[in-house]
């Protein structure tokens, strides 16, 4: 995430655009490591084999909030982009 912030501040020089950029990988790696501990496990209570069934709800709530949080940071700092 820093990374990616640091290649964003410095290709446009904005720095809100490369807190985004950092604060949208940031939470969606932890979005990411949350839904794969909780989505397996979720799926054991119910007696379904999670190996089968985790990596399609796992990529999906990643996709999605990724989206969401990128999008969502977008909005709160559109006027500082």
């Amino acid at each position: 995430g820093a990374t990616v912030g640091a290649i964003a501040y410095a290709w446009k020089g904005s720095f809100f655009l490369g807190l985004v950029a950092f604060l949208a990988m940031t939470f969606n790696l932890i979005a990411a490591g949350t839904a794969g501990a909780v989505i397996p496990l979720s799926l054991r209570a119910l007696r379904l084999d999670p190996a089968l069934a985790s990596s399609i709800f796992l990529t999906t709530v990643t996709d999605t909030l990724g989206f969401f949080f990128l999008l969502g940071l977008g909005v709160i700092f559109i006027d500082r982009l």
